[in-house]
């Protein structure tokens, strides 16, 4: 009696493991999808003399995202980029003129996702969490 104990103990563990192992494969493939999937937005920047634009660019990894700066850009300046897994999206106006009265936006499938203005625009920009999900 004691080895049939033994016997189906083995059998539900070794079950147990082959389920458990069988779950972390479909969560490694959905990760790596996520990691890889790419996803597209727009950048938007209005305001009076802006000096400079720095926007992650899709370019670098999620964990250290290639940083593009424009240089003396129109008063409405746009920029669409794709961007990979979950790469923030993120924008930031710069301006010497306190008054400059600077919105920025990131715009993703046509909904605005992130918007900040005035102080908050040069503070910290736009940065939005990526839309890309890990099920």
């Amino acid at each position: 009696m004691r080895k049939s104990s033994s016997t189906t103990r083995s059998v539900l563990a070794l079950a147990a493991l082959a389920l458990a192992t069988a779950g972390c494969g479909t969560v490694d493939e959905a990760v790596d999808k996520a990691v890889n999937e790419t996803y597209e937005v727009t950048y938007e920047v209005t305001g009076k003399t802006v000096d400079s634009i720095s926007f992650h660019d899709g370019g670098g990894t999620a964990a250290a995202p290639n940083l593009a700066t424009a240089e003396q850009p129109a008063a409405t300046w746009t920029k669409t980029v794709t961007l990979r897994g979950i790469m923030p999206a993120a924008v930031a106006p710069s301006s010497a003129d306190n008054t400059a009265d600077l919105t920025c936006k990131v715009i993703y499938k046509g909904k605005v996702i992130k918007e900040a203005t005035g102080e908050a625009a040069t503070a910290g920009g736009c940065v939005a969490v990526s839309p890309v999900t890990v099920p």
